[in-house]
């Protein structure tokens, strides 16, 4: 047995678990088309929202694309299906194929995936009780409202670090030589197998935070402003997305 085989088995728990919680979740909302259509209507508006507090970051040569990466596929009003559904299918093969750090990268996005799902349905759910009729109406006041009621600063601190974590694992991949060589030497039979969903998401991670050469301040811009709007939520702040100053 290699060195590794404990770690790995550990992470391959910790993935299956958050895949299951993941895929539950989301069976619920596809069960029912109206929490579905409001469930997506959040996300479009946290997407957005992410969008404005993170223009500048977008906008960075070095930055630009590790920033791009995080709102597309850490904050995408999409869903994973399809890498759900690999992952659910193969997993035993996965632990063999990838190293320890890259499995537990995929292991804590799905972590992530599955605490802001829960989150989200929340969300709605609070949306839901102000709605006169059809599809809720979001704005600033209405969503800081719904958020302090469907959630709690654990939780919310929670996400925050996840957050961190994946962005601190990403970094470290981006470190490795043979990283990237060993992306590529994956991509096609990634594909065969039906894993291409789960090598895009890590090669174009790999190649976002590669490109910036250290991430150490990108991702403390993101863990401070997050923090600010997450507190300024929960005191009841006039503008809790305002973070300039």
């Amino acid at each position: 047995m290699s060195a590794h085989a404990p770690e790995k088995a550990d992470i391959a728990r910790q993935l299956r678990d958050a895949l299951d919680r993941v895929r539950g979740l989301r069976a619920a909302a596809r069960a029912d088309p109206t929490l579905a259509r409001d469930r997506t209507a959040v996300r479009a508006w946290q997407a957005e929202r992410l969008g404005r507090t993170y223009r500048d970051l977008l906008a960075s040569p070095r930055y630009g694309p590790a920033a791009f990466f995080f709102l597309s596929e850490l904050y995408a009003p999409k869903d994973s299906d399809a890498r759900d559904s690999a992952l659910g299918r193969i997993l035993p093969k996965l632990s063999r194929m990838l190293p320890a750090m890259a499995l537990q990268t995929i292991a804590l996005a799905v972590e992530l995936d599955a605490l802001s799902e829960s989150l989200d349905l929340a969300l709605v759910d609070a949306l839901r009780r102000d709605a006169v009729r059809g599809a809720i109406a979001i704005t600033e006041r209405r969503y800081a409202d719904a958020y302090r009621s469907a959630s709690d600063r654990h939780e919310r601190e929670q996400q925050l670090a996840l957050v961190g974590r994946i962005g601190a694992a990403l970094d470290r991949l981006a470190h490795k030589p043979l990283i990237a060589g060993a992306l590529r030497l994956m991509e096609a039979p990634a594909r065969v197998a039906g894993l291409g969903a789960l090598h895009e998401f890590l090669a174009r991670g790999h190649a976002a935070f590669r490109h910036m050469r250290g991430a150490d301040e990108f991702l403390a811009t993101i863990a401070r402003r997050e923090a600010r709007i997450n507190e300024q939520l929960f005191a009841g702040a006039p503008r809790p997305f305002d973070v300039d100053g």
